[in-house]
């Protein structure tokens, strides 16, 4: 049997535990990445580590959590602006630059996608509440696994390929791609416009939670199946 790809999945600081020192994550990243053939590894927040995390895993699985901190973006926090985690950010750009300078596929999930397009050179909106025309629910109060708003995807990009040409999607955030990076290239929005998933070199990320729907709801299991994909 041929060995599973190692995903290096990123981690966030437990809000229950003591401030900073406790890693953990929900299970059902690590359990979409096994369905699709994936052997999940969490990584701990130790910037130190990262370029020996990124030489050993076959792919990076950047997770959702708190927001991106504005001043990497060149911005001042804004009203609105939620918790940040310094800590991590630190942590994921190092790994993010390491498992790209090694050609290492990424995969941005939420937060994921907004770390990606920033550290590529885009912007984010920092509170989508106060963007005129962001419309739709992104924020939705109903239970994560319950699905939202569509996403329109754009034909022959990869996650078109494994999702189709329209899907629904759940939605819990409140930050957004602003200015796209250059590097990257939008392949789904939704209703209103916002951006919904990038694609670039050997980069994937989406704004929605695939790992919260895909045993309710199978057809999201095709951003997982997307970044296998990468690996081919």
């Amino acid at each position: 049997m041929p060995a599973r790809p190692l995903i290096g999945l990123t981690t966030s600081h437990l809000a229950d535990a003591a401030p900073r020192t406790h890693h953990g994550l929900p299970r059902r990243y690590s359990e979409a990445v096994e369905r699709v053939g994936g052997l999940p590894m969490l990584l701990p927040n130790l910037p130190e580590l990262a370029a020996g995390y990124a030489a050993r895993v076959d792919a990076v699985l950047l997770t959702g959590g708190v927001d991106v901190h504005p001043r990497h973006f060149g911005q001042h926090p804004r009203r609105g602006l939620g918790e940040v985690d310094e800590a991590r950010d630190a942590f994921e750009t190092a790994l993010y630059r390491a498992a790209r300078e090694l050609g290492k596929p990424v995969l941005g999930i939420c937060r994921g996608i907004q770390m990606i397009n920033v550290l590529e050179g885009g912007t984010l909106h920092q509170h989508l509440p106060d963007v005129p025309d962001a419309w739709a629910d992104h924020a939705q109060r109903v239970h994560a696994d319950t699905l939202g708003h569509e996403v329109t995807f754009t034909p022959g990009s990869l996650l078109a390929q494994t999702h189709g040409e329209q899907a629904l999607v759940n939605s819990s955030h409140h930050q957004a791609i602003d200015a796209v990076a250059p590097t990257l290239q939008v392949t789904a929005v939704a209703p209103d416009g916002i951006v919904e998933a990038v694609e670039g070199d050997g980069v994937i990320g989406v704004q929605w939670h695939p790992e919260v729907l895909f045993q309710r709801h199978p057809h999201a299991l095709g951003t997982f199946t997307a970044l296998m994909r990468l690996l081919e």
